[in-house]
């Protein structure tokens, strides 16, 4: 054991002492989770909108006031045409045109039509959507009506923050690129620099030295995890709903994961270069389009939605959900931690098999 605890030290020595893997390991987190809080979002805000009133009854402005006033939209101006509208579109001065009909608020049946530019499909979409729930609340809220009036509640995000599935996302990321991709690129510089065999012929076993290799990425790891709940919950106002030592539990057994996976990828690259090629193209692509973390699994393809069960970032993504914004407990996601632990241990297995003692 002693001997086991000085090649641990051993390796914190060599993290310490290279500023660059020091920079990526501390500062990622940081810069990664202030680039999806307030520079690489989906929330729409102040968005510069037109409202094109025939009616100019009391309804009608009232709606143009709340919409003026919403943290979703910015009232450019007021138009008195469509062909002015059409305008606006072309020059680029507008996402959005809002036009009332006549004789808004005395007609039930009156319909209110939405002009977005859907140039970029997404943004057209949300702000459709945001204007129609606006709308329907304001005349729900100024007409009397018979009939039954939907009242619509957003559970667990009630003000629609992107970094609520932005910070899940970017845990999963954090891990996966620092325990896999450093401890992969970690074991391959000793075998390029020669200093594996002299590792090998140590009296220390093989397996301890892989451990003693990854248990400082997997406690840096954790550190990461602290990193970006404080971020989150103090920068960005990410709640954390449920229990902190199952989120973190659930971290480090994704961790697990991550650095089995850097285990298998030294095993197959002989160089770093081919070992940060492998990382970047087996795993930082697929948690960033096929874990859930920026485009919804549902709306993919039949084919894309099977490789995503193999992507051990969906899984982990989907229990932090559970835990940190739905505040569920152990029960809700014994699936997810499943099929995480049967991904340790099948990775375990196949890279101890394919680990060459002999170089």
């Amino acid at each position: 054991m002693k001997q086991f605890l000085s090649f641990i030290q051993k390796e914190f020595y060599h993290i310490f002492r290279d500023k660059r893997t020091m920079l990526i390991i501390l500062v990622m987190p940081i810069v990664q989770i202030l680039l999806f809080g307030y520079a690489i979002t989906t929330e729409i805000k102040s968005v510069p909108i037109a409202i094109f009133d025939q009616s100019r009854d009391e309804v009608t402005t009232k709606i143009g006031a709340h919409l003026a006033a919403s943290e979703y939209f910015e009232l450019y101006k007021m138009i008195d045409s469509q062909s002015e509208a059409e305008s606006l579109f072309k020059q680029g001065k507008v996402k959005m045109v809002i036009v009332f009909p006549p004789q808004y608020a005395s007609s039930p049946d009156a319909e209110v039509q939405l002009l977005a530019d859907a140039t970029d499909p997404n943004e057209a979409t949300q702000l459709t959507s945001y204007a129609t729930v606006v709308i329907q609340q304001e005349r729900a809220q100024l007409i009397v009506d018979s009939g039954i009036s939907p009242v619509t509640h957003l559970l667990y995000n009630p003000t629609m923050k992107g970094a609520y599935n932005f910070v899940p996302g970017v845990m999963g990321l954090i891990l996966i690129l620092i325990c896999a991709l450093m401890t992969s690129v970690g074991i391959v510089k000793e075998k390029e620099m020669g200093t594996m065999e002299i590792l090998l012929v140590s009296p220390m076993k093989p397996v301890y030295i892989i451990l003693a290799k990854a248990i400082p990425y997997l406690l840096l790891s954790i550190v990461n995890v602290a990193t970006i709940l404080f971020l989150s919950y103090f920068l960005l106002g990410v709640p954390i709903a449920g229990s902190l030592t199952l989120l973190v539990a659930v971290s480090i057994l994704y961790a697990l994961v991550s650095l089995c996976l850097g285990l298998l990828i030294s095993t197959i690259a002989d160089t770093q270069q081919a070992a940060m090629l492998i990382s970047a193209m087996v795993l930082m692509l697929p948690v960033i389009l096929l874990s859930g973390m920026m485009f919804p699994i549902e709306n993919m393809p039949d084919i894309l939605q099977w490789i995503s069960n193999i992507v051990p970032a969906k899984w982990y993504i989907i229990a932090v959900k559970d835990i940190m914004i739905k505040g569920l407990g152990a029960g809700a996601i014994l699936k997810e931690v499943g099929i995480l632990l049967f991904m340790v241990v099948f990775l375990v297995i196949l890279s101890v098999k394919r680990f060459k003692i002999r170089l």
